[in-house]
């Protein structure tokens, strides 16, 4: 299973932000899927003890389930961001109710105008549309967080051998992944600031 996406894939849609540019030692640390109540406060303690900010791709269903989580991103100080309202498959739905999906999650949303398609999976047409009003984040590093076969410690390692200057790394706020970032979260990102990254939310 890759965890970077090859070159030539990320050629085919050069609209997508796969990576960001930076002269800084920066990364980009995101979670996907929430909010979700016993993961969120949990990944929130872990972020505040090492001092650090997170952007979250959020679902709408579950903005408007757990409005106070959100509220307490948002509070900590972190990012939150568009991920649609019900975590649909692009490839599975025409452009006019992909994009009203999405649409629909964004008016829960800040003023920011990053969206990260659910499970990468977006079509041309639908990114044509989109690309006019929004970035359309994929990432750099996939830890396969998700992966019930994967263990703590690959999921680590993913991140650990994969991620370089301007990485945005994926990771899952939900109950699924929660067994295989919970042992490894912290420590992870103790070591990437080890090797002497820094996380930001600027985008």
């Amino acid at each position: 299973m890759l965890v970077q996406a090859p070159n030539f894939i990320r050629s085919l849609f050069p609209s997508l932000i796969w990576k960001n540019k930076t002269k800084e030692k920066e990364v980009w640390l995101t979670f996907d899927d929430g909010p979700t109540p016993e993961v969120t406060p949990w990944i929130l303690t872990v972020l505040k003890q090492q001092n650090i900010k997170a952007t979250f791709f959020l679902i709408g269903e579950k903005i408007e389930k757990h409005p106070a989580l959100t509220k307490d991103i948002i509070n900590q100080g972190h990012l939150i961001a568009n991920h649609s309202y019900s975590h649909i498959n692009g490839w599975c739905y025409t452009k006019k109710n992909y994009i009203k999906n999405v649409e629909k999650c964004q008016e829960l949303m800040p003023r920011n105008k990053l969206f990260r398609p659910p499970y990468g999976k977006i079509t041309r047409t639908q990114i044509s549309a989109l690309k006019r009003k929004y970035k359309i984040i994929l990432w750099d590093v996939l830890a396969w967080d998700f992966q019930q076969k994967k263990s703590p410690e690959k999921v680590k390692k993913n991140i650990l051998m994969n991620t370089t200057k301007g990485s945005i790394i994926v990771l899952h706020n939900n109950n699924k992944s929660f067994k295989n970032i919970k042992p490894i979260l912290e420590e992870t990102i103790q070591q990437l600031k080890q090797k002497g990254f820094s996380f930001s939310i600027t985008w």
